[in-house]
């Protein structure tokens, strides 16, 4: 296995590291370091020519920091001569850019991914986008994973005999019907009216969750807003104050962790695609996704790529 090397930036060290350890591997050597006025220096402290190289880094808060780091580790390694790269981007930033709101707005998804390809990318792997269509942005390969199945096996054990699986909005229902499936469940869905970029309102719960607990999913938790007033409607409906949150990405931002301190909230699932920062949060429970990327990374150097789709 000394065809590759993995590289990790500064966005998920520690995810990088159990990765690194699936795969009984040293993690490559670099140096991230900053200048006084915010630039960006790379350093590999290795040979990567010939190699195929990961780089693993989350665009996750500071997200334009973390983007740059990322462009600037691929132009090192495409400049060392490395013969294939692949950016895995556990959590994809600007997901929610993927189409205009406006006459006069970017489609800022798109352009992330022209820059990466233009940087010298070769080949990307992410975890549940926002939207599937993004992958429609790029000219090169897309591997989108899934989380769903190793959380539903986290899950599985704290839900109660009777419960729903809940989608936030119509654009979660797929994911919400891959929970039920692995889950045996049914599926109930939230009407979501947005307002603005920041601001949802829900309209209207599509299903019946009287005396129902419920397993709220999602692809991320950034504000806590969208949830906290799927919360409201869903006890409006009767809903028993049992529920659990599962979302794959955990930005907390702002005062989400305030948001969703409701006292009928018994867990909130993350995965570690975003470095974990409320450690002192007890609903609050973590589910790594190192063994997933792991096997990934694996089946690209080792196996067939066409026996990676077992993963999506």
């Amino acid at each position: 296995m000394d065809n590759f090397i993995l590289f990790t930036g500064t966005a998920n060290p520690d995810l990088a590291a159990a990765v690194a350890q699936k795969l009984n591997i040293p993690l490559g050597k670099s140096v991230v370091e900053r200048f006084p006025d915010g630039e960006v220096n790379v350093q590999l402290l290795e040979s990567v020519r010939q190699k195929a190289v990961f780089i693993l880094q989350s665009t996750a808060p500071p997200v334009n920091d973390h983007l740059v780091e990322l462009l600037a580790f691929t132009d090192a390694c495409r400049r060392a001569a490395a013969a294939q790269i692949t950016a895995i981007i556990p959590y994809f930033g600007y997901a929610r850019a993927d189409k205009r709101q406006g006459r006069r707005e970017p489609i800022t998804s798109s352009m992330v991914a022209e820059v990466l390809q233009a940087v010298g990318v070769n080949h990307v792997v992410t975890l549940d986008l926002h939207t599937p269509q993004i992958e429609g942005f790029f000219r090169i390969p897309v591997d989108s994973l899934t989380a769903v199945p190793i959380f539903c096996e986290a899950i599985r054990h704290h839900l109660p005999p009777n419960f729903v699986v809940v989608s936030p909005d119509t654009g979660r229902v797929q994911m919400a019907t891959q929970y039920a499936q692995w889950l045996n469940s049914e599926v109930v869905v939230l009407h979501k009216h947005r307002k603005s970029g920041t601001e949802t309102a829900v309209t209207r719960v599509v299903g019946d969750v009287k005396d129902c607990s419920c397993l709220i999913i999602d692809d991320m938790i950034s504000t806590g807003g969208t949830l906290a007033r799927s919360i409201e409607a869903l006890l409006t409906a009767q809903a028993r104050p049992e529920i659990i949150i599962a979302a794959t990405h955990g930005l907390f931002v702002q005062d989400a962790r305030a948001k969703l301190s409701h006292p009928s909230i018994e867990a909130v699932f993350v995965t570690d695609t975003v470095t974990p920062k409320e450690t002192d949060w007890q609903q609050l429970k973590i589910v790594s996704v190192a063994p997933l990327i792991a096997n990934a990374i694996q089946r690209f150097t080792i196996k067939s790529p066409d026996s990676i789709s077992d993963l999506f």
